[in-house]
């Protein structure tokens, strides 16, 4: 058994899909206005964002992108920094890893 698709609810749905498209490859699938968007990747695994006023997640909820290496996650890292998102450099805790904060309201996690 496996998990096929998670929704997340965001501020706004278009920035959101921009951010998942550039940095980690995920491809749209269909949209439906501004307020939904129905994402995936290459493993079949599917990403709905659905629009809200208010996100509240957990503060240590988060979504993680697991890279091949090192090299992978310092190069996400800077790519990141470079558009001027604030993340720091990547450290050894449970992986290689580091956390940036995504548009529309939640957390992303880099590691290998």
């Amino acid at each position: 058994m496996k998990i096929h698709h998670l929704n997340l609810t965001v501020t706004d749905v278009s920035t959101t899909q921009r951010f998942l498209e550039t940095y980690f490859g995920m491809t749209c699938r269909a949209n439906r206005g501004k307020g939904f968007a129905i994402m995936h990747d290459e493993d079949g695994f599917v990403l709905t964002l659905m629009k809200g006023s208010e996100v509240n997640y957990p503060k240590t909820f988060h979504i993680g992108f697991p890279q091949e290496n090192e090299e992978e996650v310092n190069k996400i890292n800077q790519r990141l920094k470079e558009d001027g998102f604030n993340v720091e450099a990547p450290k050894q805790l449970h992986g290689y890893t580091f956390y940036v904060e995504a548009p529309g309201g939640f957390t992303v996690e880099v590691l290998c």
